[in-house]
């Protein structure tokens, strides 16, 4: 039996791992796992080169653990390790098993030890997280004796010869009191499943038992055979022509536990000039708030490293459900984090690029079922236009826009029917379809359609589509925020206006309102009341993100039907308690048409109206 120390570049490795290597405990999972991967992957090299013979025995990793000894191991029939490369890998932290296996070995084969996922050295000390102590148990591919390694605390070890008589390594962990629970097998299962559910090779779990005592007369029952938990060909590694719509269904219900089909999907297959491959799924968006539940699993060579890691998947993107399988990422020790750099980003700019080439694909090809579709998505598409403009350069022929009518059409669509020959072209809106009604019938009626932006997301999106086309000289109006389109050239009393300015701003209790008189092209509407749009967007952005104490007073304007009978009645009449009546319930009625009344001012107006009706029949 031999004695040493671990050889570290820093004091107090030990602490850093169990507290800042790791955020999540479970992690050591996947480490240990992923050793074992890497063992059976450099086996598989050696025998493809002729370095080692092969024997019959098929790849597996096992995962057992043992409540009554409290023990957890992970066994692989791997390479294996002899006494002196156990010192090297394991004894010496900072040191890379992979990175030298694949060194070794660059000038005999240009793959360069391929499908080698990564570390024996930090991957393996997270053990130390849960563990009282570690055992390893090592048989070498070669003639070597078999070894085993101890250490109870990560820094002093003992090495002395061991009893396993098959090639490979036995990792056994001495859980500590805080972490039984990863013994519990339903537990274990789902940590498995959870980081290591599509490793390429097969990984079984079981739990060592004590036989029951068979009753008289029965046999002794078996016991339970250890069960495979991974998939060790997940459906992004096929190629696109090689899958079926029903097996992209089924991935993404196993996945994501999801049992409503997704719209579409995404599978992404790239070489050059990075190896990058995934499926990234378009889900049923219930309403707006559940936008934002989306989740991409990034892996790499296989193994699971994080949901929705920026960094590789552009924020908007998250909006998406999917796998994607960057082998050449580039990540720290842990796994855990990228290192935000160029390639990263070039990654992050080839799969923003795909899913804006699939929508116009989808749009050009399918545009039925896409615009069936798109209530479900607009969201996402427009959050990814807002934040990314080269996504939005791209997707911009398939943005289209439902009208009040029920059709979809593009914005290019909308100006060709609506603003022919105008320089200054302006797209009508309304934010709420049934109480907007009768403002946008007065639009309708006039031949111009109406388009619905009805989500939280869409006063942002209106004001970037302004800014990226002010060169169309383009503007998005609510059905209430002029009345320009809705009135006719005509000469207007100045006298009258002020007139009528006065006896609103009395009725109305309102100094601030502006009153306009201008002939109606529908004469049967007395009034309509507009709200500067730049003025309403600040307002309602304010109130949405300062809460109710910021939010500030609507430019509101009463615009007045010069050619209605009751305006020209009021334009004549003197100032009464008949003219009061009459100016508040118009006002009201104006107001009613773009917004509820609320509190007193609704119990004003049904008191209002129950009187006007009472003196109607002489009573």
């Amino acid at each position: 039996m031999s004695k040493g120390t671990v050889s570290i570049n820093a004091e107090n490795i030990m602490p850093v791992i169990k507290q800042w290597l790791y955020s999540d405990k479970d992690i050591f999972v996947r480490e240990l796992v992923t050793n074992g991967c890497d063992a059976i992957s450099k086996y598989r090299w050696l025998v493809s080169n002729g370095k080692a013979e092969l024997d019959e025995s098929p790849e597996r990793i096992d995962v057992i653990a043992d409540k009554e000894q409290g023990t957890l191991t992970f066994i692989d029939n791997g390479i294996g390790m002899t006494e002196e490369e156990i010192v090297k890998y394991i004894a010496q932290v900072a040191f890379s098993g992979a990175t030298d296996f694949i060194t070794k070995y660059t000038e005999e084969s240009k793959d360069q030890g391929a499908g080698i996922i990564g570390h024996f050295g930090l991957g393996f000390y997270s053990a130390f997280m849960v563990s009282d102590k570690v055992v390893i148990d090592s048989k070498s591919y070669t003639d070597a004796p078999a070894v085993r390694w101890t250490s109870e605390d990560g820094m002093e070890y003992e090495i002395e010869p061991s009893d396993r008589a098959e090639r490979g390594t036995a990792i056994t962990l001495y859980i500590d009191e805080e972490d039984k629970d990863f013994l519990n097998l339903w537990t274990l299962r789902k940590t498995l499943e959870k980081h290591c559910a599509f490793m390429p090779v097969p990984i079984f779990v079981s739990e060592v038992t004590k036989p029951e005592e068979p009753k008289e007369g029965e046999e002794p029952k078996k016991p339970a055979e250890p069960q495979q938990i991974n998939d060790t060909h997940p459906l992004w590694m096929k190629r696109p022509n090689e899958c079926t719509d029903e097996e992209y269904k089924e991935f993404y219900r196993k996945v994501f536990n999801d049992f409503e089909e997704p719209l579409f999907w995404i599978h992404l297959n790239a070489e050059y000039p990075f190896n990058l491959k995934g499926i990234l799924y378009f889900p049923r968006i219930k309403n707006e708030f559940t936008a934002s539940e989306g989740v991409i699993k990034l892996y790499n060579n296989q193994v699971f490293v994080a949901d929705n890691i920026k960094e590789v998947i552009p924020e908007f993107l998250l909006l998406l459900k999917g796998c994607v399988d960057c082998p050449d990422l580039p990540l720290n020790v842990s796994r855990s984090f990228l290192q935000n750099d160029g390639y990263v980003k070039k990654m992050a700019a080839y799969i923003t690029r795909k899913v804006a080439d699939r929508l116009v694909t989808e749009f050009n090809t399918k545009r039925e079922d896409y615009q069936r579709y798109w209530d479900d998505i607009h969201p996402f598409v427009k959050y990814g236009c807002i934040k990314d403009e080269k996504f939005y350069e791209r997707v911009k022929p398939a943005l289209i826009y439902k009208t009040t009518s029920g059709e979809y059409v593009t914005l290019e669509e909308y100006l060709n029917r609506n603003c022919e020959g105008e320089e200054n072209k302006t797209v009508y809106y309304a934010s709420d379809e049934k109480r907007q009604a009768q403002m946008i019938r007065l639009y309708t009626d006039q031949g111009k359609d109406v388009i619905l932006l009805d989500t939280l997301i869409d006063n942002n999106f209106i004001s970037f589509l302004e800014y990226s086309e002010r060169d169309g000289k383009i503007s998005f109006k609510r059905v209430d925020a002029a009345a320009d389109s809705l009135t006719e050239e005509g000469e207007i009393s100045e006298d009258a206006r002020k007139k009528l300015e006065g006896l609103f701003r009395k009725a109305m209790a309102d100094e601030q309102v502006d009153v306009q008189l201008k002939p109606f092209k529908d004469e049967g509407l007395i009034a309509m009341i507009t709200v500067d749009e730049q003025n309403r967007r600040f307002t309602e952005m304010s109130s949405r993100w300062g809460g109710p104490d910021m939010k500030l007073p609507e430019k509101r304007t009463l615009v007045l039907n010069d050619k209605h009978p009751l305006v020209k009645w009021l334009k004549d009449a003197e100032e009464n308690e008949h003219t009061e009546t009459v100016c508040a319930q118009v006002a009201d009625l104006a107001e009613m048409a773009r917004q509820p009344l609320v509190a007193d001012r609704m119990v004003d107006f049904l008191k209002r109206s129950n009187q006007l009706l009472t003196e109607l029949i002489g009573k």
